[in-house]
């Protein structure tokens, strides 16, 4: 398993990495940010080549690189984005979660 793309993040990464010098190279680098009483946060950076260690993930033109700390935290996850008044914002999702989500039926109960 490795960290999927909803099409919404993958549009969004396309959309940043085409502002950049070298689009084909860019990507979104998650990475460990600042440890805060919850745990320690992700950092999104767009940048334009990995670091050497680095995981690399592309999905429908998206790439996407991952710190090693990260890589395994995130196997079974979903990158997905949300974009409001021009911003976006990723969020990392349970795949499970989704799946439920998906296979629900309008009255809430699992047909």
């Amino acid at each position: 398993m490795m960290l999927t793309l909803t099409p919404i993040a993958s549009e969004a990464i396309r959309q940043l990495s085409a502002q950049t010098d070298d689009p084909e190279a860019s990507g979104i680098r998650i990475a460990p940010g600042p440890e805060t009483p919850e745990g320690t946060a992700l950092e999104l950076s767009l940048v334009e080549e990995p670091e050497p260690e680095d995981e690399k993930i592309a999905e429908d033109g998206a790439t996407v690189y991952l710190e090693p700390h990260v890589a395994g935290f995130l196997d079974d996850k979903v990158l997905d984005a949300q974009v409001e008044e021009g911003r976006v914002t990723f969020l990392v999702r349970d795949e499970d979660i989704l799946d439920a989500e998906d296979f629900a039926s309008p009255n809430g109960k699992a047909g």
